[in-house]
């Protein structure tokens, strides 16, 4: 039984953000921040010498192979010359070495940690509160309203982490992918992180991959976690960046060249002369966003200017270190290696970039954006700028942004619209404040946020333009409908952060700062010049509020006191997920479709954040937003299903949430057909879970996207692939869905045995899912005439992923683990 919290007397720094320190970044305890290269180039060399033949590999297969936790179950099997298949075909047992979690994604991730028994994590793990921060009319007085609406879930994150040895980040500290880049990240290592944007980690040399919270679990509780291996996409940098041109461009580029589907199942490895000269902040930046094509995570070969960033962020030691792992050959790609793909690009060719609306890969060059606008009939008007967020809020974007408001200060111009600024950490707050970019900023009229995702999420409480057709400009990352102010209708471009500033000041989507003068305040035309600015501080970094900074790995106090109320409305004690095989069944029961669901569906769709966010704790409450913003196939309306209580009854047309509370209440498992890339965008477990909780045994896909297909995968729902996809028109709701061969996958020999007539034997894990005449089939009966057809399909389970299909879910498996050998 779970009982009270004991609060500490913390006050998250509300009111002590100003009295920033203005010393340089003190050096941190490097001790668990330092790979243990030494070991890590040991396992890899014998690695390469007994299971690989010496072949070359790539910068991402030498950190993977280096964290694997059995060598020879991942990697055995390739043949005396180690050339076998392994991207794209095996399933690599890996051990990260460190987890990040932000406080909306935390409390599923910890309610499903504390249900394993354990008394501390098994990896240095860290909580950051930054996605329940509502940005409306600036930094103080939205803190201090967002704190005491979210006191339950802050307290709740805070005493589980001090119970479990968790370093906690309260409200106002930052965003998390900032604070692990400034604090964790380091060359060469291997971490998870509960939010799809974890990659901009990579910025520093490593791999940081997004998953749900239950992967994230794994590595909390030493449970090994699994990866297929991806394929590696390397992209070649030539030339140099210049004039209005930054990373931002060159990712919004390869985006509009991948898609949000290109980059599915592979990590983008970059290299070349041109990666060299980049900032780690604007690596990041490109690490960040290829998220937005599906990529695993996204590397670099170690640079100088990652050491600087180290030294400059307190971590000498780390830099120290991973100097020598970089003359040992540990943490760039191998001479001779060979890539899936070679993407060529000349950074001197690129011009500055704006994505949108409504996908981040619908790319314009800045040059023909006016045109683009035009061409669509949308109004030359922009409504906003918003700046910052976690892919663009360091020092080097603050003060080249800054460079381009002096320039319009001079001239006697405000910003002609809403110009909002968002801090990635109170260290960018504190030291753009000290260093009087702050000042100049809001001089010309700009809205100095907290240092929280805010309006990049969603989390943004905006009175204007609601319901209207409007244009917004922003340096984000992502930009789904009705994503960032609720308004399905407002349209945002992504672009670089100087682009929304120089942007600002004409509030014309048409004008390009590059070409075009705006008049100033004597009446005489003013260009801009190109922006400048500083990759680190002269003064290193101030501090801040130094309350917001955790102690390094706090040791765990188990006699803690952890507090879910049985009234509450954010959170939930979880039950364990049934298995559908309990009572000795051997196929999924049979299914009634409860929707086929049209064209783009990302996981916001699937699971709203926005006002929605306060309930990821309680999955009941949540559950009730489950695809209310997906469009139905069968009539094209957005939020329909029809429920058919009876083979023989008229459907009845409800939301589809009632829908599927309608068969759950009946006990009927439901299954659903979805489009391609279902479950693109952010690392939402609750888009899995939802479903699941709902009464969801399979989803029937065009495509998957990565993180969401294996949130499935973990949740114990069976997502299964058309061999052919003209297929998915074929199943319509009603009908009905039965699984066939899924037997031979789940239990392996059981026919086998029945056709000798020997008592058939239950295998304690099933096969490998190596074999390619390994099938899944659909038996479907149509509703309303009874006619049955088969359907082919394809499933990616590895022999572990079938193992929580069987148990219920990945921690029924781990629980049952645990009981075997307890």
């Amino acid at each position: 039984m779970l009982s009270g919290v004991r609060r500490t007397s913390r006050t998250f720094g509300l009111f002590r953000r100003y009295l920033a320190t203005q010393t340089p970044n003190p050096q941190k305890d490097c001790t668990t921040l330092t790979p243990p290269y030494d070991a890590l180039i040991k396992k890899l060399e014998g690695i390469k010498k007994s299971l690989l033949g010496g072949r070359p590999l790539t910068l991402a297969e030498k950190i993977l192979f280096a964290h694997l936790h059995d060598p020879e179950q991942s990697l055995g099997g390739l043949g005396t010359d180690g050339k076998g298949q392994i991207r794209g075909e095996r399933y690599l047992q890996l051990k990260p070495a460190r987890v990040a979690m932000q406080d909306a994604s935390a409390q599923m991730a910890l309610l499903q940690f504390m249900t394993c028994g354990l008394t501390s994590s098994a990896v240095p793990t860290s909580i950051h509160c930054d996605h329940l921060i509502q940005a409306n009319t600036g930094a103080d007085a939205d803190l201090q309203r967002s704190i005491s609406n979210n006191k339950e879930v802050f307290d709740f994150l805070e005493s589980a982490a001090r119970k479990y040895g968790i370093e906690f980040w309260g409200p106002g500290s930052g965003i998390i992918h900032q604070i692990v880049l400034e604090n964790y990240a380091a060359p060469g290592n291997l971490m998870l992180g509960t939010d799809s944007h974890t990659p901009n980690a990579g910025g520093l040399g490593g791999l940081a991959i997004g998953v749900g919270g239950a992967d994230a679990v794994d590595a909390m509780t030493d449970t090994p976690w699994e990866l297929k291996a991806p394929n590696v996409i390397g992209i070649h940098l030539t030339g140099a960046l210049n004039g209005w041109t930054t990373p931002k461009d060159l990712i919004l580029h390869l985006a509009g060249k991948l898609t949000v589907r290109g980059g599915t199942g592979r990590i983008l490895e970059y290299f070349g002369p041109g990666v060299e000269a980049q900032s780690c902040t604007g690596l990041a930046t490109i690490s960040n966003m290829g998220a937005e094509v599906g990529a695993t995570t996204s590397c670099f070969p170690y640079t100088k200017n990652m050491g600087s960033y180290l030294r400059a962020t307190g971590r000498a030691p780390v830099a120290d270190a991973a100097d020598r792992a970089a003359r040992a050959g540990f943490l760039s790609a191998d001479s001779g290696v060979e890539y899936d793909e070679v993407i060529e690009i000349n950074l001197s060719d690129l011009e500055p970039t704006i994505n949108g609306p409504f996908t981040p890969d619908l790319s314009t060059p800045l040059s023909k954006f006016g045109d683009f606008v035009a061409q669509n009939g949308w109004k030359d008007e922009l409504s906003a700028g918003l700046i910052g967020s976690c892919t663009n809020s360091s020092y080097e974007d603050m003060s080249r942004v800054t460079s381009i408001a002096e320039q319009a200060r001079s001239a006697g111009l405000k910003a002609k619209v809403p110009f909002l600024c968002t801090p990635g950490s109170e260290q960018i707050r504190a030291t753009i404040e000290r260093d009087g970019l702050t000042e100049t900023l809001e001089d010309v009229g700009a809205v100095v946020l907290a240092n929280a995702c805010g309006p990049c999420i969603g989390q943004w409480k905006r009175d204007e333009k609601q319901g209207e057709e409007n244009a917004i400009l922003t340096s984000f990352n992502r930009n789904f409908k009705s994503r960032n102010d609720g308004n399905s209708k407002t349209m945002n471009f992504l672009a670089s952060p100087e682009i929304v500033t120089a942007m600002a000041f004409s509030g014309q989507l048409s004008f390009n700062p590059m070409t075009d003068s705006l008049i100033g305040a004597d009446g005489t035309p003013f260009n801009f010049n190109p922006p400048s600015g500083s990759t680190l501080p002269s003064n290193g970094f101030a501090l801040g509020d130094l309350s917001l900074t955790p102690a390094p790995a706090p040791t765990p106090q188990p006699d803690a006191e952890v507090v879910i109320s049985p009234t509450s409305t954010r959170l939930e004690v979880l039950r364990p997920f049934p298995s559908h095989f309990s009572s000795g069944a051997l196929e999924l029961p049979p299914m009634t479709t409860l929707i086929r669901v049209r064209g783009k569906c990302t996981t916001d769709h699937i699971s709203a954040a926005g006002p929605w966010l306060k309930y990821k704790g309680h999955l009941t409450n949540i559950s009730e937003n489950f695809l209310i913003t997906a469009t139905n196939d069968e009539g094209g309306d957005v939020n329909v299903a029809f429920d058919y209580p009876t083979q023989d009854s008229e459907a009845i047309s409800m939301t589809i949430p009632e829908a599927a509370k309608a068969l759950k209440s009946r006990s009927q498992p439901w299954a659903i057909v979805v489009d391609e890339n279902y479950g693109e965008g952010s690392a939402r477990e609750h888009a899995a879970m939802q479903p699941r909780f709902l009464g969801c045994a399979l989803i029937v896909a065009r495509s998957f996207a990565r993180i969401h297909e294996t949130n499935l995968k973990k949740q114990g729902i069976l997502p299964l692939w058309f061999a052919k996809k003209e297929d998915y028109g074929r199943i319509a709701s009603g009908d009905m869905i039965e699984t066939v061969g899924l037997t031979e996958e789940l239990f392996p020999g059981y026919l086998e045995d029945i056709l000798w007539g020997i008592s058939p034997r239950i295998d304690p894990l099933p096969r490998v899912f190596n074999d390619p005449a390994a099938k899944i089939s659909l038996r479907v009966t149509k509703l309303g005439t009874g006619e049955v057809f088969m359907i082919e399909t394809k499933h990616t389970m590895s022999a572990p992923q079938l193992s929580w299909l069987r148990a219920g879910s990945a921690l029924n498996a781990i629980r049952d683990a645990a009981r075997k050998t307890s």
